[in-house]
């Protein structure tokens, strides 16, 4: 790869993206809350469950979560596991607006049933009253971090237009309203997480985007496998227009979603002090500076542009290489 001279007023535009204006910020800490509501019926709650205890496996195992940073609802109330109620949910995110600060991540996934309300709005099912995506939107404005809310359900698009704000990244499992089918969203999204195959990059982790990314394939693939028409078409949304873009599909989306990994960007076990966790960090930094340059690549001159991606994308190599040396 050919390496070419960074201009400075080139540089100090990208270093400073990352910092202002919206550009992607480094994270500090993840807290997650997942909900899985009003099953239906026997099988619709084991498959819920089932995919609950894996992200919550996969949070907490596998990406070092906390206990305490991981809050847990179901249907059914166990150790370990509220009763998915609007009481609860408020309780829950009434915490966690306690606790999450500015530069941490916070996930917000709902699994279950979803109804649309005459188009425009739309509630998730919980146990006992739901609550609309209206209420989900005023509940999490308080926030003061950045926001992942997935909602996997059915009729889940009315939480696209009402979650949707600029530094929060939303995805719902369909594109509109009259999608009311028992979503797939949730198995394909968990699979991008095992193994390697979504990593696009092959940064060694997998970024939002790869996950949705991943997840949209995954499911388009499974409708045509069993000759039926797709009934769902996932969503993401991190510019805060509320429209959203399909994962093959231009558009102005995934610049944030790209910089945004559920694993922290030094996993517990690495010594804070220690050159692997200097080296994690770094790394952290030019995926941030990769993103921000990308999201402004129309206001800079081609050449530059290209310049300064360049130098980045190297030196991003050669700190991935040194990270997969010590690991």
């Amino acid at each position: 790869m050919r390496v070419r001279a960074w201009g400075l007023p080139v540089a100090l535009a990208v270093a400073a993206l990352a910092i202002v204006d919206g550009g992607p910020a480094l994270a500090d800490d993840r807290f997650a809350l997942i909900v899985t509501g009003a099953s239906g019926g026997p099988p619709y709650a084991e498959k819920y469950d089932a995919w609950r205890r894996s992200l919550v496996a996969t949070l907490r195992g596998k990406f070092g979560h906390a206990d305490n940073h991981v809050i847990v609802l179901a249907e059914t109330e166990s150790q370990g596991v509220r009763k998915a109620t609007r009481e609860n949910v408020r309780r829950a995110l009434a915490d966690l607006n306690s606790r999450v600060t500015k530069d941490d991540v916070l996930l917000i996934m709902l699994i279950g049933h979803g109804t649309s309300l005459d188009g425009e709005d739309g509630k998730f099912n919980l146990v006992g009253p739901d609550l609309s995506a209206t209420e989900w939107a005023d509940l999490v404005k308080p926030m003061s971090g950045r926001l992942v809310f997935i909602d996997a359900s059915s009729a889940s698009f009315p939480f696209m237009r009402r979650l949707a704000r600029p530094g929060r990244v939303v995805l719902t499992a369909t594109d509109s309203s009259a999608q009311q089918f028992e979503t797939v969203f949730p198995e394909f999204f968990l699979r991008a997480f095992d193994g390697h195959a979504a990593d696009l990059d092959k940064n060694g982790r997998v970024s939002l985007w790869e996950a949705f990314s991943y997840a949209s394939v995954g499911i388009r693939q499974s409708f045509e496998q069993k000759g039926r028409l797709p009934t769902e078409r996932p969503l993401l949304d991190d510019n805060g227009d509320g429209i959203g873009r399909e994962a093959q599909t231009p558009g102005p989306d995934g610049d944030m979603a790209r910089a945004i990994y559920l694993e922290p960007d030094v996993p517990a076990g690495v010594a804070a002090n220690s050159e692997l966790a200097g080296l994690l960090k770094r790394r952290a930094e030019l995926e941030a500076e990769v993103e921000a340059l990308r999201a402004r690549k129309s206001t800079l001159p081609a050449d530059e542009y290209d310049a300064a991606l360049e130098q980045v994308l190297v030196e991003l190599a050669r700190v991935s290489a040194r990270i997969r040396a010590k690991s």
